[in-house]
């Protein structure tokens, strides 16, 4: 399937047992199609409030205008290089955009209940990448791991976030570069529980 068509997306929900009119379908399943392009057609779907994408070649994020419902996208496994696309998706609770291309965090500042983003595996280099993370208070769950981050300035920007109780960022040089990297990022980041996958105590 390569091509995504509204009557594509008709035939998957009747597979999954949802219903027929698609504004009334809250939960819709496209990962793994194979799908190229987000098409217009995907914005039928006004009552969605969980979208999963992940592991098709989609280049960006387009035509969800109108999923004013939305709370969890699923990108994970695409070809994103950003993450323009979501101005009208401001009651997002969760996004997930792991393994894609992004190399800098950007374009979410507006979306006031994002709680979650993960962001592992893309193309993170420097401090100034996760600068955008200073305007979006609400974020408690990061993981930023197996990126290319190496400057120890990014605890500048992580310890400025008021809600950050969860971050995972292994698999970054950066942690072989920060002294005492366990101790110091805990003591940087005054309200986290969880620094990667252990709690802190």
């Amino acid at each position: 399937m390569v091509d995504m068509t509204a009557a594509a997306i008709q035939q998957i929900t009747k597979e999954m047992k949802q219903y027929s009119t698609a504004s009334l379908n809250d939960k819709l399943y496209l990962h793994f199609k194979g799908w190229k392009k987000l098409e217009p057609c995907i914005g039928e779907y006004t009552g969605v409030r969980a979208l999963w994408l992940e592991g098709n070649g989609l280049p960006r994020i387009e035509h969800l205008e109108k999923l004013t419902e939305l709370r969890c996208l699923y990108m994970q496994q695409n070809l994103l290089e950003t993450l323009e696309g979501l101005d009208s998706n401001i009651e997002l609770d969760a996004i997930n955009v792991s393994n894609n291309s992004i190399r800098c965090i950007s374009h979410i500042s507006h979306i006031p209940k994002l709680n979650t983003l993960q962001i592992a595996n893309n193309r993170l280099s420097k401090a100034s990448d996760l600068e955008h993370l200073r305007q979006c208070p609400s974020l408690g769950v990061l993981d930023i791991q197996n990126n290319r981050l190496d400057d120890p300035a990014i605890l500048d920007v992580l310890e400025d976030m008021p809600n950050l109780h969860v971050l995972q960022m292994q698999g970054n040089p950066v942690t072989r570069a920060i002294p005492h990297y366990r101790k110091t990022t805990i003591a940087r980041c005054k309200h986290l529980t969880y620094l990667d996958d252990r709690p802190v105590f």
